[in-house]
């Protein structure tokens, strides 16, 4: 991974904070379609934050296990989430025995992962006939305000068409079946501050110069007020849609 993009993934544990409040959770649907092959109830939370997506595994009756390498934001999961086991690890190195999960699922970090080594990895660590599942929030670009907010963030990733251009083969592997693909409406309720804390949330801010970063936020928070579709509205609704792509360990 070259240094700036080391520096983006780290950029996350300055803001876990941010992250935790104002970031979206995930359909349980979406959740319980990306688990629905595996073959029992170990699910391995990989890349898992500040535990948005471990909470969820949770409500599917699932028997959670979270690797987090920040430190911030695995502590944030801890105290959201104190009875889950949450290790320190890397989908490169994970801390787990062989063939001790029947599901591991990412969510919003794969992009991260130096995906050849991660995917033999979660293969070891899952046994055969173990899913896979990425899982990602993306907002809808085709709605106007939501591409202007983009280009607010400097073209930050996370939206609709940017996902759907990915398609299933984040996990062409031998180790895995063909995938198969599928989106989830999610609709989450935002306001102003939780639009500008939101941002703050998101690397492509976190990394910039402190003066960059205030002129950043200040432009979101006009768009909050100025926005032809947003202007005057105390609440309005971040058009998210969940893409989840799932496979099989052979």
């Amino acid at each position: 991974m070259a240094e700036a993009r080391q520096e983006h993934a780290r950029s996350f544990d300055r803001v876990a904070d941010a992250y935790r409040r104002a970031r979206p959770s995930y359909p349980a649907a979406a959740v319980r379609w990306a688990l629905e092959p595996a073959p029992g109830r170990r699910v391995v939370d990989l890349a898992a934050g500040t535990g948005k997506l471990t909470e969820v595994i949770l409500a599917a009756g699932a028997d959670v296990t979270a690797v987090e390498p920040l430190a911030n934001m695995r502590a944030a999961l801890t105290e959201s989430l104190p009875g889950v086991t949450a290790l320190d690890g890397t989908a490169e190195a994970i801390p787990l025995a062989d063939a001790s999960a029947d599901a591991v699922l990412v969510g919003q970090a794969f992009h991260w992962f130096d995906a050849p080594r991660a995917l033999a990895e979660i293969a070891r660590v899952l046994v055969p006939g173990g899913v896979l599942g990425l899982v990602w929030n993306a907002r809808d670009d085709s709605v106007a305000w939501v591409a202007e907010l983009t280009d607010a963030l400097h073209g930050a990733g996370d939206v609709v068409s940017a996902a759907r251009a990915i398609g299933p083969e984040p996990i062409a592997s031998p180790c895995f079946t063909p995938s198969e693909r599928r989106e989830f409406p999610n609709p989450v309720p935002f306001d102003r501050a939780r639009l500008v804390e939101w941002a703050t949330s998101t690397s492509s801010i976190a990394t910039l110069a402190p003066a960059q970063r205030r002129a950043a936020l200040e432009r979101i928070g006009r768009l909050a007020d100025e926005h032809p579709d947003l202007r005057g509205q105390a609440a309005f609704t971040m058009p998210y849609v969940t893409a989840v792509v799932r496979a099989r360990r052979v």
